[in-house]
């Protein structure tokens, strides 16, 4: 499987927009021409072949080795093949990613996989805020794919979402699933304050939620097949990396009745 290589030069003295560099559009390019390719503009321009070493051949596998918070649009739009960044990122990673692989071996900084409509991507760190939010004027935020996050994540992840699967591993940041449209949440180590303010539909899971908000109806205990069958499908999916495995009654929570009312929160016995 061929591959390209980008390894950094010096750390970045401004923001960069990676956006260009995915394995899709780099398909029949020389060295040269990716070299030339401008990755910041403003009072101080670069190209690709300023900031990196160049090597290899375009294929499906991209790898940029070293990070920086400076990196923004990482795998923006990126629609097959695989990404592997052995390092940080900074805004926007995954942005309108349709398929594919993006595997950010370091922290991610805000509005990661914002506007997600398929693929997979990884993150071994920490992410910031606003993860999968939507940008001005568009009205979803993640609309498929799965993300899963190692570490914690900063305020309102999962906003506006509608579809596809946010994993977090670590702690899961305040007002997740605000304005939820749809798609599973699944908190390993349970929800923050404002689960699910103003949520119409979807689904967040976790062991617990940190002062359910007012406006969530206690429905008991219940035996859930659905709880099964998701369990399932994420382990065929995802292996090793797949949440864990659910057993016993689940505690559900309806609401946001102040909304629409049709979400819901799972507390499991897992």
């Amino acid at each position: 499987m061929s591959a390209l290589t980008l390894k950094l030069r010096f750390a970045p003295p401004v923001r960069l927009n990676l956006s260009a560099l995915v394995p899709g559009r780099l398909t029949g390019m020389s060295l040269a021409e990716i070299c030339a390719l401008p990755v910041s503009g403003g009072r101080q321009p670069l190209s690709v072949g300023e900031c990196f070493e160049v090597s290899g051949s375009p294929g499906e596998v991209l790898r940029l080795e070293g990070g920086s918070d400076r990196f923004d649009y990482v795998g923006a739009d990126h629609a097959g093949g695989e990404i592997v960044v052995e390092g940080a990122v900074g805004a926007y990673a995954g942005r309108r990613m349709k398929a594919g692989k993006l595997d950010i071996r370091g922290d991610a900084g805000d509005c990661l996989a914002s506007n997600l409509r398929g693929g997979l991507v990884t993150v071994s760190g920490s992410a910031g805020c606003h993860l999968g939010l939507p940008k001005p004027g568009e009205k979803d935020g993640m609309a498929g794919g799965t993300v899963i996050v190692q570490g914690d994540t900063g305020e309102f992840p999962g906003e506006r979402m509608r579809r596809g699967l946010l994993l977090v591993k670590g702690r899961l940041g305040e007002n997740s699933g605000a304005r939820m449209m749809g798609g599973v949440i699944w908190a390993e180590q349970g929800l923050s304050r404002g689960a699910g303010a103003q949520m119409r539909r979807g689904t967040l899971i976790g062991p617990m939620v940190e002062t359910p908000l007012a406006t969530f109806a206690d429905c008991g205990e219940l035996d859930l097949l659905i709880v099964r069958i998701m369990d399932r499908h994420w382990r065929e999916q995802l292996g090793e990396s797949a949440p864990p495995a659910i057993t016993g009654p689940t505690r559900r929570l309806m609401g946001d009745m102040a909304s629409l009312g049709k979400g819901e929160i799972l507390l499991t016995q897992s």
